[in-house]
């Protein structure tokens, strides 16, 4: 199994430097994981390293497409209260 980078990357090279793999590449619109080439980190890592640099909530998925790093999980913000503050703002 192997972790995939979805469309809301915004490219910041964290990731590709620390792949022990060299799985992460370059892409338009943004990083690939060659999923042939991704180990998970495993035997190199306790946790894959792409996951552990990550800033972006959501953008990492495992092969069942579940976010690596959930919403609210980096922010520490819950996805319905991050909701809530945003229709304040905007309601302004």
């Amino acid at each position: 199994m192997a972790y995939e980078i979805v469309t809301s990357c915004v490219n910041c090279w964290a990731c590709e430097p620390l792949c022990p793999s060299k799985a992460i590449q370059f892409a338009v619109p943004h990083f690939v994981i060659d999923a042939t080439a991704c180990s998970e980190c495993d035997g190199d890592f306790a946790d894959p390293q792409c996951v552990s640099i990550c800033p972006i909530e959501g953008a990492i998925v495992d092969a069942f497409g579940v976010a690596a790093n959930p919403p609210g999980s980096l922010t520490g913000i819950p996805p319905q209260r991050w909701q809530e503050v945003m229709a304040e703002i905007q309601a302004r």
